[in-house]
């Protein structure tokens, strides 16, 4: 059950999907926030000049290695628009970050492209919990999904005719 801090983390992470999706990228973002409430850090997705691991989350899993202790790691919170993928779920579980908070699951986002007529990438869609089980998730929220999904339609509507809108 999301609270009124998650809820605004959540705003926050559609903002930045929004950004990613202004600057040609896929519409992802992320925030991770230490156990007082305060934001450490955000990212979005940058996957567009080519290296397909620039996801968000990964990118705060890093982050928190290299600037947090393991015991703050473990009190903090990952808010994200879309549910990790498997690699970002991995890497949130090795690096010893605590809770997820999504807005909208990867199974909300494979029926989307589907409906776009986009093919799967190259990673099948997992729910986290199948890959970090010792990881505490919530999500998604339904208030997110129609903007969330507005977001990637903008991204792969056009697609099929050979242009990004």
């Amino acid at each position: 059950m999301a609270n009124d801090m998650d809820l605004q983390h959540l705003r926050r992470c559609v903002e930045l999907a929004a950004e990613a999706l202004a600057a040609g990228d896929e519409a992802f973002g992320s925030v991770l926030v230490a156990a007082d409430g305060r934001v450490l850090a955000e990212d979005r997705n940058r996957v567009s000049g080519g290296d397909a691991t620039r996801h968000p989350e990964f990118e705060l899993a890093r982050w928190a290695a290299a600037n947090m202790t393991p015991d703050e790691r473990a009190k903090a919170t990952v808010y994200t628009s879309g549910e990790h993928c498997p690699m970002c779920a991995a890497a949130h579980a090795w690096v010893g970050l605590g809770r997820i908070v999504y807005a909208t699951s990867s199974g909300q986002f494979a029926e989307w492209l589907a409906e776009l007529g986009v093919p799967p990438g190259p990673v099948k869609a997992l729910p986290i919990q199948e890959l970090a089980p010792h990881v505490t998730v919530d999500g998604p929220f339904p208030e997110f999904a129609d903007a969330i999904r507005e977001l990637h339609v903008r991204h792969y509507g056009n697609r099929r005719g050979g242009q990004k809108t």
